[in-house]
């Protein structure tokens, strides 16, 4: 196995790629593999895959290049590392790829000078801390496979991962769908109220776009019914322990309402990490908890 390029097109340290693509490989379940993009081709078939996803079926708005090409593209990926699920079944080429999430390192973002989360949030707070840090974004899964075992590989994918670069910190944007944060006061509220990051690493949205998110004291939110009014992948950043930052941002052209989620990764779950641990062993089987894709 070749060593896996880096973000930014370098190649990982002889040996450490390999060893991240085994990692990877071990933790396929039936058909379905994980493994990061290798060449132009699956980076172009995970573009096309955020395009089916987030402007046929979520009505997002592209540019004209974006609808000509039927990709999403931004300048980001070419920085971000590429995590696909694929399924075996239907090929080894584009048509394989079910599932996609958009990873970038603070080495990579810093050499491109940004990270995507800083065009809605002021992150200073999150460059400060001990450790690396890793942006996610651009979660999307093929409406076909959004069952348990896509998103338990997506997230054990990404443990992998995260182990592998001694990750101290991962955030992004994630988000509720629609566009009047009024009408997601519920979940809104209960983010704000019981999973606001600590002053010293939250996040606060731009003065220009800061939605507060306080809409219902906190004596007047139904927990239960909040959570189950939170799309899939939000609750499973709050099951790894995560933090939401101050404000949301209403995304017009992705037709959401964004939070920023913190995820310290000292604090992942016992569960998750006896499965998705350092000390796996390739043919444990694993199990997670229903979280499904979002942009």
């Amino acid at each position: 196995m070749n060593d896996l390029p880096d973000g930014d097109g370098s190649v990982s340290t002889p040996g450490g790629a390999e060893r991240l693509g085994m990692a990877l490989a071990s933790l396929g379940s039936g058909s379905l593999v994980a493994r990061l993009a290798r060449d132009e081709d699956d980076i172009l078939a995970a573009q096309a895959l955020r395009y089916r996803v987030f402007y046929d079926e979520m009505k997002a708005k592209p540019d004209a290049e974006a609808a000509r090409l039927r990709r999403d593209i931004d300048p980001f990926d070419s920085a971000c590392e590429h995590l696909l699920v694929c399924d075996t079944d239907r090929g080894q080429g584009a048509d394989s790829i079910i599932a996609t999430y958009r990873l970038l390192r603070g080495d990579n973002a810093r050499k491109l000078g940004r990270f995507y989360s800083a065009g809605e949030y002021d992150i200073s707070p999150l460059m400060d801390y001990s450790g690396e840090v890793l942006e996610l974004g651009r979660s999307c899964v093929d409406q076909d496979y959004r069952g348990r075992p896509t998103m338990q590989l997506l997230w054990a994918a990404i443990a992998q991962f995260v182990f592998h670069y001694d990750i101290s910190l991962m955030f992004g944007c994630a988000s509720l769908h629609g566009v009047e944060p009024e009408s997601l006061a519920l979940p809104l509220s209960y983010l704000h109220h019981f999973h606001l990051a600590p002053a010293d690493m939250r996040p606060v949205a731009l003065p220009d776009l800061h939605v507060d998110m306080d809409f219902l004291p906190v004596d007047e939110i139904d927990k239960k019914a909040a959570l189950t009014a939170l799309p899939p992948l939000l609750k499973g950043y709050l099951r790894l322990g995560g933090f939401v930052g101050d404000g949301a941002v209403v995304d017009h052209q992705f037709n959401t309402t964004d939070v920023c989620i913190v995820v310290k990764t000292d604090q992942v779950t016992g569960k998750y990490y006896r499965h998705y641990g350092r000390d796996r062993v390739p043919d444990e089987g694993g199990s997670g908890d229903d979280a499904g894709g979002g942009a």
